[in-house]
Order: C-alpha cells, then sequence, then structure tokens
C-alpha cells in the first residue's frame, strides 16, 4: 500500500500539468500520482499523462475517461487509489516541497505508531498571478502538531474554513462515507470537503504551507464573472450541501456548527453573485433558492435568513446592498476570487 494517492484531474491541461506533477514526484515511491484525462481533446493532455505514466510507472497511473467534470475525476481517482490516505491537487496548481517533506513525515509516523488519524490539515497560499505579496490560509486556531478531535475546534471563525486545498483525507473513510461527487458540475470541492465531515474524529494540524493554489486564469472557475455565468452550478452544490447536512442528528456539537459555518458562507456567495449579477432573471433565482431551502429544512432557513450574514445580505435598500457587499468580500478571502 502506498502511503499517500494525490488525484491530478486534468482537461486541456497540458500547458500546466507537467509542472504540477514533478512537484508531487518529490514523494517518491511512498507517494502514487493518478492522473485523470478528463475526455481533453483540445491539446495533447492525454499524451503527458500516458509518457509520465511511462516515464514512472511504479509511481504515476494515466486514467482516460469520457468527460464528466471535476467531480467525476475525483471519482475516478479515490476511485483507483491505493493509498492510505487521499489528496486532490488540480493541474494547474502544484505543492511546495520542504512542506511535502513534513507532510509525509507526519503520515508516516502515524502508520508507524498506528495511530488513528481521519484528516490531515496544513495551509495553501493564494498564488495570484501579479500579486506581490502571496496571502496564506491558516489555522491558528487549532492545536499545531499533534492528534486533536472537533471538541478542540470550538474557536472556528466565520470566513476560516478547511477547503479541498487544505485537506488530506483517510482514503478509506472517503470510501466509507459514500463520497461520490456529482458530474458535469462545478464548485464540488465544496462537497468534497463538507460531505464526510461528519466521520471525521481525529485530525492533525501542522503549520506548513504545503498547497500553493494559483489564481489568475480568465476562465478560471472562481473568476467572478464566470461564477455568475455558471450561477445554476453554484446553486446545485448550495441544495445538495444543504441535502447532505443532518443537522439534528449530527451528535458533536462543533462538527455541527462548524458545518452549519460553511453552509451559511455558500448560500451568502451564491445570494449575493445573484444580486450583483442584477438582472430579473436573478432576483427570481434569488428567491426560489431561499424558497427551496425553506422548503427542505424551516429549522435551517430560520437559521440561514435571519443569521448575521445571510440576514445581511438581504436587507432591502442602498444600505442593505453595502452591507451585502461586505459579507461577500468576507466570502471573497475565503474562496479567492478575482
Amino acid at each position: 500500500m502506498k502511503l499517500l494517492s494525490f488525484a491530478v484531474p486534468c482537461y486541456n491541461s497540458a500547458a500546466y500539468m507537467e509542472h504540477c506533477v514533478e512537484t508531487l514526484l518529490h514523494g517518491g515511491e511512498e507517494v502514487e500520482i493518478i492522473i485523470v484525462d478528463d475526455g481533453s481533446q483540445k491539446d495533447n493532455t492525454a499524451e503527458i499523462a500516458d509518457r509520465l505514466a511511462a516515464e514512472h510507472p511504479s509511481i504515476i497511473k494515466a486514467v482516460h475517461q469520457e468527460n464528466g467534470g471535476h467531480g467525476q475525476a475525483v471519482n475516478t481517482g479515490l476511485k483507483n487509489a491505493t493509498g492510505r490516505y487521499f489528496k486532490v491537487v488540480d493541474s494547474d496548481d502544484w505543492v511546495d516541497e520542504k512542506a511535502y517533506d513534513k507532510i509525509l513525515d507526519v503520515l508516516r509516523r502515524t502508520v508507524d505508531e498506528e495511530k488513528e488519524l481521519d484528516m490531515l490539515i496544513s495551509n495553501y497560499v493564494y498564488e495570484k498571478e501579479g500579486a506581490i505579496h502571496k496571502k496564506v490560509m491558516s489555522y491558528s486556531n487549532l492545536p499545531k502538531d499533534r492528534y486533536f478531535t472537533w471538541d478542540e475546534t470550538g474557536r472556528f471563525k466565520k470566513g476560516q474554513y478547511i477547503l479541498m486545498h487544505s485537506v488530506i483525507y483517510r482514503t478509506e473513510l472517503l470510501r466509507d462515507c459514500g463520497l461520490e461527487l456529482p458530474k458535469h458540475t462545478f464548485y464540488v470541492d465544496n462537497l468534497y470537503v463538507f460531505y464526510p465531515l461528519p466521520y471525521v474524529k481525529t485530525m492533525y494540524y501542522l503549520d506548513v504551507e504545503f498547497y500553493r493554489y494559483y489564481i489568475g486564469r480568465e476562465d478560471q472557475s472562481v473568476n467572478e464573472k464566470v461564477m455568475i455565468s455558471r450561477i445554476d452550478q453554484q446553486i446545485k452544490v448550495n441544495k445538495l450541501m444543504l441535502e447532505s447536512f443532518d443537522y439534528k442528528n449530527i451528535e458533536n456539537e462543533h462538527v455541527k456548527k462548524y458545518m452549519f459555518n460553511y453552509l451559511e458562507m455558500i448560500t451568502v456567495i451564491s445570494t449575493v453573485l445573484l444580486m450583483k449579477s442584477g438582472t430579473k432573471e436573478h432576483q427570481q433565482k434569488r428567491h426560489d433558492l431561499w424558497s427551496y431551502i425553506k422548503s427542505k429544512d424551516e429549522f435551517i432557513y430560520k437559521k440561514l435568513r435571519y443569521g448575521i450574514l445571510c440576514g445581511t445580505t438581504n436587507l432591502p435598500g442602498h444600505t442593505g446592498r453595502l452591507i451585502s457587499v461586505s459579507a461577500y468580500k468576507i466570502a471573497q478571502k475565503v474562496v479567492g476570487f478575482n
């Protein structure tokens, strides 16, 4: 069994995928890299994947599939993973080698000492095109360099979330919880992190800047204009998060609080994007989203609708719009919109 499996979803990624894979190869024989070619046709992504697999046959697997979107590529990576732990690295991102060594040290020690570890958390860096100072997302509220449980995470602040970039899951936990991301859907990284959380018992926070998250392409999914054009995808993920959030049956209050805050932030993003677009169609979709939330769970609807963040995004008039923009700026910091 490998120590750590990486899934690298690739869709017409020829221009940058090799750099990503080269940084992952630093892990040597303890890791496997599963390059998932998601039906690329506009460039030679498939050929690059096959060549890299041929050059590193004991480390790299190349898997080709019909186009199914980012979520289906993650599903395929998980299906083919043999590592004890699992991480997704997007093909335009990369990892820091010094931090990588420390990550592997923790995972190696965890296995050698037969410790229970469901989720390893580390920092990520916004590698924003043209930015002199790179923003580091860290988790100073968490215990450092030791194993801990949800009962020690009560100080999570609004605007501070564990994202796909910062998490490594135990592979069997993802399988046991039945994780399967929807096809042809953007923004499923939120589902990837959100859905397994009630199953996580033990965590470890390593305060290193491991994941480098590239921001700068005009067609990138977190570009604000792109997000507005794909608002139906954002709404779909928002609804799926709501449907998977079994609030009343989650026993641990810290898990429950964290997941509610995460759902709240995603709902803020949906609401404000619909507001910012300014069209009557999007205003109707905003109304429909809140009606859907109310129909699914009136208790959650009230907590969201009249909470600090969502409540402010629904205030009427000029003052309401100003407050909504302020709430949106918090969201921008979280997901790094262009």
